[in-house]
C-alpha cells in the first residue's frame, strides 16, 4: 500500500516490474488518498499488506502495536550501515525507534519553497520577502491540517526554538510559538482562504494551472514532478525555504516516506529483500527516480541525470533538507497531530489570542504522553 499520487505510486509499480524479472516475485500495488496516508492506523494496513508506505511519526504507535516487522535482521548490518551513510538528512534516524529499524527511506521531503520562475526574476529569500508577494496576491500557503501545524514546527525551528520532541516541557516556547502564530494569521489574511482546505498536492495544482498568478509557496513539502517540464501547463522550481530567523534555512518539519514490512506477513523475507533493494542508491538513482519518485538516498540527490531532469529539484533544496528538524514519534503523537492541526486552525480563523491557542496546543501535547505513562 502506497499513497494516490504520481511520486508515490509510479515508482512503486515501475520498481516492482524490475524486481518481478529479477527475482520472479511479483508485487501489487495499492494507493490511498494523502489524506488517509497522514492519518490512516496503520495496524489497519498491517493486517491486509505485505509492504506498506509509512510516514515516520507513526513509529511510536506502530512499536507499540507491534504492527511491522523491524528491518534490522542479521546479517544484513553493511547495507544497513550504507543506507545509513546515504541518509539525505535525518530521514534514516527518523524511522528507528527504541534501538530498531522500522523502515529504510525511499522518498526525502521537508517543507521548501516553490516558485514559477516564468512569473517572478528569483524565489523570496527572506519571509518580509514573501509577504510582499502575498499582498499582490501571488502567493498560496497549504494549511488543510497537518499543514498548518507543519508550518508551525517549521517557522518556530528557524526562529531559533525548535518545538521539544521528548515530552520533557511545552511542545512550543511560549514565546516564539505566539510568533510563529501571528505570522501564520498575518499571511492567511492575505492569501485564498480556500488555503485552509487544501494540501500540498492542491496548491500545486492551483499553481501550475494555465493562466494562474500564483508565483510563490513559501512553504511546502516538495513533490519532484511538479519541477519536471511538461508534467503540467506551468513547470515549478523548487529551492531552499525563506528564512524567518537568522540562522538559514533550518528548522523545517522533515517529511518523505519510508518502506516497511507488515509483521503478520507470510512473505516477510521476500518483503524485507524488496525493502534492502529499492531504498538502495543504484535503484534510487536509476529506475525509482525515473519513474518520477523522490529518492530518499544521497547517490539520487547528486547525480547529475537526476538533477538535470527535475530542474536542480535536489541541488536547490539540500541545505532545507539538511537542517530539517524530525517530528515527535512517541505513541500518541499521531492523534495530537490531527487534534492541535484543528486547534490551530480554529485560532486563525477565528482571529483568536495567540497566547490562548499555543497554551492550548501546549497542554494537547503534555496530554498524548498520558497513554504511554498509563501503560509504562
Amino acid at each position: 500500500m502506497t499513497w494516490n499520487h504520481p511520486r508515490g505510486y509510479d515508482p512503486m509499480v515501475a520498481c516492482s516490474g524490475l524486481w518481478k524479472e529479477k527475482t520472479g516475485v511479483s508485487i501489487e500495488w495499492e494507493k490511498r488518498s494523502l489524506q488517509d496516508f497522514e492519518s490512516f492506523p496503520v495496524e489497519e494496513l498491517a493486517r491486509a499488506y505485505d509492504l506498506i508506505v509509512i510516514d515516520h511519526p507513526h513509529v511510536g504507535q506502530i512499536t507499540a502495536e507491534k504492527c511491522l516487522a523491524p528491518l534490522d535482521v542479521p546479517g544484513r548490518e553493511a547495507e544497513r550501515q550504507a543506507l545509513a551513510k546515504a541518509s539525505v538528512g535525518r530521514s534514516y534516524p527518523s524511522y528507528t525507534w527504541q534501538g530498531r529499524q522500522w523502515a529504510f527511506p525511499i522518498d526525502a521531503a521537508t517543507q521548501v519553497q516553490a516558485w514559477r520562475p516564468d512569473l517572478i526574476e528569483a524565489a523570496p529569500t527572506f519571509w518580509t520577502e514573501v509577504l510582499e508577494l502575498a499582498l499582490e496576491g501571488r502567493v498560496l500557503l497549504p494549511l488543510r491540517p497537518p499543514h498548518s501545524l507543519m508550518c508551525f514546527y517549521t517557522l518556530a525551528a528557524d526562529l531559533g526554538r525548535p518545538c521539544v520532541v521528548d515530552g520533557s516541557g511545552d511542545l512550543a516556547d511560549p514565546e516564539t510559538g505566539e510568533i510563529a502564530f501571528e505570522m501564520l494569521r498575518e499571511i492567511i489574511a492575505l492569501v485564498d482562504p480556500e488555503c485552509l482546505t487544501m494540501d500540498p498536492i492542491a496548491v500545486f495544482e492551483k499553481t501550475t494551472e494555465a493562466g494562474s498568478r500564483i508565483a510563490c509557496v513559501p512553504l511546502v513539502y516538495g513533490y519532484v514532478p511538479y519541477a519536471v517540464a511538461g508534467f503540467r501547463p506551468n513547470r515549478l522550481a523548487f529551492c531552499d525555504m525563506p528564512v524567518a530567523g537568522g540562522n538559514g534555512p533550518v528548522g523545517s518539519a522533515l517529511g518523505g516516506t519510508g518502506i516497511a514490512v507488515s509483521a503478520f506477513s507470510n512473505a516477510s523475507r521476500e518483503a524485507i529483500d524488496f525493502a534492502y533493494w529499492i531504498a538502495s542508491g543504484e535503484v534510487q538513482r536509476g529506475p525509482y527516480a525515473v519513474a518520477g519518485g523522490q529518492p530518499g538516498h544521497a547517490a539520487a540527490w547528486e547525480d547529475e541525470a537526476v538533477n538535470a531532469a527535475t530542474g536542480d529539484f535536489y541541488r536547490a533544496t539540500r541545505a532545507t533538507l539538511e537542517g530539517a528538524w524530525v517530528r515527535p514519534r512517541h505513541d500518541g503523537y499521531m492523534p495530537f497531530q490531527q487534534t492541535a492541526s484543528d486547534r490551530l486552525n480554529e485560532g486563525l480563523i477565528g482571529r483568536q489570542d495567540a497566547r490562548r491557542v499555543v497554551a492550548d496546543i501546549n497542554r494537547l501535547f503534555r496530554e498524548s504522553f498520558a497513554p504511554a505513562i498509563a501503560t509504562g
